[in-house]
C-alpha cells in the first residue's frame, strides 16, 4: 500500500489546524459583523447544475472532477462555493431579500499544481443577493479590507468592472464573438505575465495593432480618479459607459468607508459569471503571489437559474490555504496544542479526573495523564507541546485542600484550591 495523499492536498496536523481554525473564526467573526448568516451546501452537486451555461464556464469545467453514483446519475465535485449558493436562492423562494450568506468548505479543481494551487482547498464566501446599489459592492471590499487589517497583512484590493472590460476590449478592435477568450487569456496575467498575454493573443489572431492598443489602456496610472477622468475620454460603447459609471460608484462608496482600492484595468476574473464589479487581493511582501481573494458581481446567474427573473448579485471568496501558507511565513512559530493546563496525577487518578471535570466545567481546556509516566516525563511532555499551566496532585495536596500549580513559562509554583487554580488560568 502506498501511504501518501494524492499531489495537490495535504494533511494538517494539530498545531496546524489550530492556526486554521483561528483564521476561519477570525472570519466568520468579521463576517457576522456586517451581517451576513451562515450556509452550509453539499460538497457535490449534480453535474447538470454546476455545468449549466448559466454557471462558471468552459475553462472551469477542465478542473472539474466528475464521476457517477451507483443509480448512473453524473455528479461533480464543487469547484467554487457560489454556483451551489444560486442553486440555494432557486430552490428557496420563501427566502427574504435581501439575503446575506457567508460559507465556508472545501472546492475541488483537477487543475495544475503548482506552489499555493491545491487541487482541494478551503473557500470562505461572502455573497449577498437582491441588491443592485453599488454600496453593496462597496461593503464587501470594506469587509475584505477589515479582514486582512485582522490578520496583520499588508494587501491591495483590485477592482475592475467586467462591462468596463468589454467596452475597452470592443474599443481596441476586439470582435464581440471575440471577447470572452480574450478576457480569459487576460486573466493569466498573473500566471504567466504580459509577454505570456500578448503570445496567447497572437496566437489567437489578435492583431499587433489591437494589442498594442489594449495594453496602452491597462498601463493608464495615476490616481482612480485620473484613471477615471481618462477613461471617460474614450469613445466607448453603451456597455462601456455603463461600467465606467459603476466603477466610478463602487470608488466613491470605498471612500466613504475608508478603504482605497486600485483600479486595475487588465483585471479580469476569468469566470464566466462575472457581470460587473470584480476584485482581486494580493499580499505584499509575501512569497504567496497569487490571488488569496477574489470575487465580483453576478447580476445575471442567480436569474437566469430562476427562469430570468431579476436577481442582482454580488460575493467575494477568500482562499484559506494560501492565507494560511502566507501565515505560516509571517509569523514561523505556531501553537502545538489548545490545552490550557495540564494535569499530572501523583497516585490519585480518580480524583484527578474528577478536579478536570471541575475546570473544563469552568471553561478550562484540560488534560492530564492518564499513563503514569512520572513526574519528569509529564513535565518534558507539557514544554514539548507549549501546555501554559500544569497541576501536580498528590496525596498531601488533596489532604491540605491546596493543589499545586506551576507556570510553565516562568517556571513559578504556587498552592491554591480549585477555584483559585481557574481564576489564575482564566482571570475574569
Amino acid at each position: 500500500m502506498n501511504l501518501k495523499t494524492p499531489k495537490g492536498t495535504r494533511d494538517f496536523l494539530p498545531e496546524e489546524m489550530i492556526v486554521r481554525q483561528n483564521m476561519i473564526d477570525t472570519l466568520k467573526g468579521i463576517f457576522e459583523r456586517y451581517g451576513f448568516s451562515p450556509l452550509e451546501t453539499p460538497i457535490f452537486e449534480l453535474y447538470s447544475v454546476l455545468s449549466s451555461k448559466y454557471a462558471g464556464g468552459s475553462e472551469i469545467l477542465k478542473e472539474t472532477f466528475k464521476f457517477k453514483d451507483q443509480g448512473d446519475r453524473e455528479l461533480a465535485l464543487r469547484y467554487d462555493l457560489t454556483v451551489p449558493f444560486a442553486k440555494v436562492i432557486g430552490t428557496n423562494p420563501q427566502l427574504k431579500m435581501p439575503f446575506k450568506r457567508y460559507a465556508i468548505g472545501p472546492v475541488f479543481r483537477d487543475g495544475p499544481i503548482a506552489s499555493a494551487r491545491y487541487r482541494q482547498f478551503i473557500q470562505c464566501d461572502v455573497d449577498v443577493v437582491g441588491v443592485k446599489q453599488m454600496a453593496a459592492d462597496a461593503e464587501i471590499i470594506a469587509l475584505t479590507d477589515t479582514a486582512f487589517k485582522a490578520f496583520g497583512f499588508n494587501a491591495t484590493i483590485k477592482i475592475n468592472n467586467r462591462k468596463l472590460l468589454n467596452g475597452l476590449l470592443s474599443y481596441c478592435g476586439i470582435k464581440k464573438s471575440d471577447l470572452e477568450k480574450t478576457i480569459i487569456i487576460i486573466d493569466k496575467m498573473d500566471k504567466v505575465g504580459k509577454e505570456g498575454v500578448k503570445k496567447e493573443l497572437r496566437e489567437n489572431d489578435i492583431t499587433e495593432q489591437i494589442i498594442t492598443k489594449i495594453f496602452a489602456l491597462f498601463t493608464i496610472t495615476g490616481t482612480n480618479e485620473n484613471k477615471l477622468q481618462e477613461l471617460s475620454n474614450l469613445k466607448l460603447d453603451e456597455e462601456g459607459k455603463a461600467g465606467l459609471e459603476e466603477l466610478g460608484k463602487v470608488v466613491s462608496f470605498c471612500k466613504a468607508l475608508s478603504v482605497e482600492p486600485e483600479v486595475t484595468l487588465s483585471l479580469a476574473r476569468g469566470l464566466a459569471y462575472y457581470t460587473g464589479t470584480v476584485f482581486e487581493t494580493y499580499l505584499i511582501g509575501s512569497n504567496v503571489k497569487s490571488a488569496v481573494c477574489a470575487g465580483g458581481r453576478y447580476d445575471e446567474m442567480i436569474g437566469k437559474f430562476l427562469g430570468n427573473v431579476e436577481m442582482p448579485a454580488v460575493g467575494i471568496s477568500f482562499g484559506l490555504d494560501r492565507l494560511y501558507d502566507a501565515l505560516i511565513e509571517k509569523e514561523k512559530s505556531t501553537q502545538k496544542t489548545v490545552t490550557e493546563l495540564y494535569i499530572i496525577p501523583i497516585g490519585t487518578l480518580e480524583q484527578s479526573l474528577s478536579i478536570a471535570k471541575q475546570c473544563r466545567d469552568a471553561g478550562v481546556k484540560v488534560d492530564l495523564d492518564l499513563r503514569n509516566k512520572g513526574i519528569s516525563k509529564n513535565l518534558d511532555y507539557a514544554n514539548s507541546l507549549g501546555i501554559p499551566f500544569v497541576l501536580l496532585i498528590g496525596e498531601n495536596e488533596l489532604k491540605d485542600g491546596k493543589l499545586k500549580l506551576k507556570d510553565m513559562k516562568t517556571g513559578k509554583e504556587e498552592l491554591g484550591n480549585i477555584e483559585e487554580i481557574i481564576e489564575k488560568i482564566q482571570p475574569s
